[in-house]
């Protein structure tokens, strides 16, 4: 084997150790939350529940239909909480891991990416919780028939919130997306304007499919995902005046 091959085998298992301690270290901080939080785990619970117990009629409540359920749903709710606040860690480990193989122009380009990312993931998911929830929850219950007791099972209503946590989340990701896409030149502001009315009709199948089969849940993912795709086309059209003008500006000169 040359010295060439030795050098190139040494550094690929170098960055496969790399890669393991970073990996771990991020495993570790969830970890690490996660036991902090496991005092709380049923706290936090009912904090994720809240937006639907108010809503309920007196005698109504959430039930456990599998004999696991009240231990096992509260430590998936604070597994994923101790997931999100480790998230920035975590984000950190892999920017760390893959910035000195960038050249300087993709470094300005994928740490804000990474920053705004995140962020906007995060006001997905409060969107969820303190817009969407209440105000579908409150029509459920409103539109439930005389004697019929509104209930779910704890399980299911965890399953519900996560999926609606990530439908959300990834929908307010769209201007990034949008963004990204027209500074690595893949599509133009001209093409994605003129996608618009592909990208209304596939915000509403997407959410018809992502969300459960009720048209409020659907509507509020469609409007919002459909909002942000123009306010990202906004966004990638003004950066790109404001590009084309710096350069008209430094050809003067």
């Amino acid at each position: 084997m040359s010295e060439i091959e030795e050098d190139r085998q040494e550094t690929f298992i170098s960055h496969l150790v790399e890669l393991r301690d970073r990996l771990l270290r991020a495993i570790l901080s969830i970890f690490i939350i996660f036991l902090a939080l496991f005092a709380w785990r049923n706290e936090i619970y009912t904090f994720l529940l809240s937006p639907l117990s108010v809503v309920l009629p007196e005698h109504s409540s959430v039930i456990a239909t599998e004999v696991t359920a009240p231990f096992l749903v509260p430590i998936k709710v604070t597994l994923m909480v101790a997931f999100l606040v480790a998230l920035p860690y975590v984000l950190w480990q892999i920017w760390a891991f893959i910035a000195p193989g960038l050249y300087q122009n993709e470094k300005r380009l994928v740490l804000p990416v990474i920053v705004s990312s995140v962020a906007l993931f995060f006001v997905g998911i409060a969107f969820a919780y303190f817009v969407v929830f209440p105000f579908i929850f409150k029509f459920f219950a409103s539109v439930t028939p005389e004697g019929v007791n509104m209930m779910t099972d704890m399980d299911k209503y965890w399953s519900f919130a996560l999926t609606m946590f990530l439908a959300f989340g990834a929908t307010f990701e769209t201007p990034v997306v949008v963004l990204v896409l027209v500074i690595m030149e893949v599509v133009s502001v001209k093409q994605l304007k003129e996608a618009r009315p592909y990208i209304i009709v596939g915000a509403f199948a997407l959410a018809a499919v992502i969300t459960p089969p009720d048209v409020l849940s659907m509507l509020f993912l469609a409007f919002p995902l459909w909002f942000l795709y123009e306010f990202g086309v906004f966004l990638a059209g003004f950066l790109r005046k404001r590009r084309i003008g710096n350069e008209e500006q430094e050809t003067e000169s």
